[in-house]
């Protein structure tokens, strides 16, 4: 990180540090700048200072109307790939955009061999070995551990008046035209830079055949003791 002004190098320098020594006085969470802290009690007053030129939308914090105003109004993406031409509104969406192509997978699952590119799967992830099933459908109560599966219920079993768009691809259903193509787009349009399998050599233009190639690693003992014949996954 470089920067001209020596107060960003600061500000830059805390995201370093575990010290959070700014402590919000209505319910006593700490965080490390004063910044994150001013934002955190807007949140509490329901203060939103920053409001937005085009419209009469506002929010809590600075970053949030950047965010608003390129998806509303500018539509701004200034957040581009060097290896496809994906860009980006958002820093943090490039970022896991950029690890489709590495394959890289730096969040992983500490009781089976799952790993994912972004903290949100893995923590959706983790639901399945917990039990939890905080997903409720809301017509006939029914729990789920995964949105997903809970969605597929609704379609199946409650979707008379709801549309459903098949995958020409993999035979998934999906409620809204615009899902599908994200779905298309995120699973079945081809990459011109492969990823490799992070288990073996193989590599692949699709991230869907990608994803079902994996799947056949799941349950191989690939690490083995080389003083005797035990093998695990992990």
């Amino acid at each position: 990180f470089t920067s001209l002004r020596v107060s960003s190098l600061n500000r830059h320098v805390k995201t370093h540090s575990d010290e959070k020594h700014h402590v919000c006085h209505l319910c006593l969470k700490a965080f490390r700048t004063a910044t994150l802290l001013h934002n955190h009690v807007n949140v509490h007053t329901g203060t939103r200072p920053y409001k937005c030129s085009d419209c009469d939308m506002a929010f809590v914090t600075s970053g949030e109307l950047s965010r608003h105003r390129r998806y509303k109004h500018t539509l701004e993406k200034p957040f581009k790939c060097s290896l496809c031409k994906y860009s980006s509104v958002e820093a943090s969406k490039m970022k896991r955009h950029i690890r489709s192509h590495t394959g890289e997978r730096p969040y992983a699952c500490d009781l089976c061999s799952y790993a994912s590119k972004d903290a949100y799967k893995l923590k959706r992830h983790m639901i399945t070995h917990s039990g939890e099933k905080p997903y409720e459908c809301c017509v006939c109560q029914a729990k789920f551990t995964q949105s997903g599966t809970m969605k597929i219920h609704m379609l199946q079993k409650h979707g008379e008046n709801v549309p459903k768009y098949q995958c020409p691809h993999c035979g998934t259903f999906i409620a809204r035209k615009s899902d599908l193509g994200v779905h298309l787009q995120n699973l079945h349009s081809y990459m011109a830079v492969a990823i490799k399998c992070r288990y073996c050599e193989a590599v692949f233009h699709e991230r869907y055949a990608l994803i079902h190639h994996e799947k056949t690693h799941r349950n191989e003992k690939r690490f083995k003791c080389d003083q005797c014949s035990y093998a695990c996954k992990q």
